[in-house]
């Protein structure tokens, strides 16, 4: 008896396995529309970020003083570190400038690291433009 019972388990097991292999799922289509507005501004909105034209960016300052020194205080920073660096004229003294970083956590990561070589480096208020 104790057979026959499992016996049907058994049976009653593969044959709600086999039912399940049956069930297949629901198709549809999905159609999306976009006006055309978007597209020219995701153009723009390339450019400018290619021209670092876009909202608040921050920067480090290395250095503010003459050209000399401003040119190997950058060699220096150079040998160093990767982040993108630049030369600023205003007049009549030239900044070491490091970075193009989106917010001020970003900017402050990199700041602590670049100050164990540059302890007077800083970060600047951003412009707006």
């Amino acid at each position: 008896m104790r057979k026959l019972s499992l016996n049907k388990l058994l049976l009653s097991c593969f044959v709600s396995g086999i039912s399940l292999l049956n069930l297949t799922a629901q198709e549809g289509q999905v159609n999306i529309t976009e006006d055309n507005k978007i597209t020219k501004l995701l153009e723009l909105k390339s450019e400018m970020s290619s021209d670092n034209e876009i909202g608040d960016r921050y920067k480090i300052q290395l250095f503010y003083g003459n050209n000399g020194e401003a040119n190997e205080v950058i060699k220096e920073y150079r040998s160093k570190f990767e982040y993108p660096s630049i030369i600023a004229y205003e007049a009549p003294n030239y900044k070491v400038w490091v970075g193009n970083f989106r917010n001020r956590l970003e900017a402050d990561r990199a700041l602590l690291k670049i100050k164990e070589n540059f302890p007077s480096a800083f970060i600047p208020k951003p412009r707006r433009k």
